[in-house]
């Protein structure tokens, strides 16, 4: 067999060659381990944020006022056992020669009538027309949750319907029970039957309604 001489040239292009490719292949493999630690890092950190961890921002809706005219204000108040003797007289209703402890508060004070909204969701439960009070609607909500909207003018929804926070219900309107108000909605909340202040429910969530 005849022999092959290589010039020192030749070895020393082949030397070089193959030290590229180690040196080559080396930095590869050093490259591919770092990226794959990362995504474990990445991995891990991501589990520590989805796993175990409870949102603090509440969704729940807030309790609004019956209303979203800004010149309307309240113009009487809910008669409370344990409120002063002024408060409470501003909660007592005369009716010929009647009186009544007001179970809600009424609001007006403008001379043009305006919209009558839903507090939160709910369903329409109830709808009729009142000889004294005029059109009273009736809506539940969740957590055992009821609110009337009394002395409208005119509904806009009918019974069964499903309200969203803030649907426009009615209109203000007069009663015969409360004259002297003029055109105003009286406007009621009862948790598990029982009746509480307005005032006190604004920019809470049924959830605190049923804590306190």
């Amino acid at each position: 067999m005849k022999k092959i001489k290589l010039k020192k040239s030749a070895i020393y292009i082949m030397c070089i060659g193959l030290s590229t490719l180690l040196l080559g292949g080396l930095w590869y493999a050093d490259l591919s381990q770092k990226s794959l630690e990362k995504e474990e890092d990445h991995t891990y950190v991501s589990r520590l944020f989805d796993e175990g961890v409870e949102t603090v921002v509440n969704t729940q809706n807030v309790i609004i006022k019956p209303y979203t005219d800004t010149n309307v204000k309240a113009l009487n108040s809910f008669y409370d056992y344990k409120g002063d003797e002024k408060t409470q007289q501003n909660a007592i209703i005369n009716y010929d020669t009647t009186y009544i402890q007001n179970n809600g508060t009424s609001y007006g004070g403008i001379d043009n009538t305006f919209d009558v909204v839903s507090v939160m969701p709910g369903k329409i439960v109830s709808v009729k027309e009142d000889k004294l009070m005029g059109k009273i609607v009736t809506i539940e909500h969740e957590s055992n949750v009821i609110t009337t909207y009394q002395s409208l003018s005119e509904v806009t929804i009918k019974e069964g319907d499903t309200v969203a926070q803030g649907t426009v219900i009615g209109k203000a309107g007069e009663s015969n029970l409360e004259k002297d108000l003029g055109k105003h909605v009286l406007f009621e909340i009862s948790v598990d039957g029982k009746y509480i202040n307005p005032d006190n429910c604004y920019n809470k969530t049924l959830d605190e309604l049923k804590s306190n």
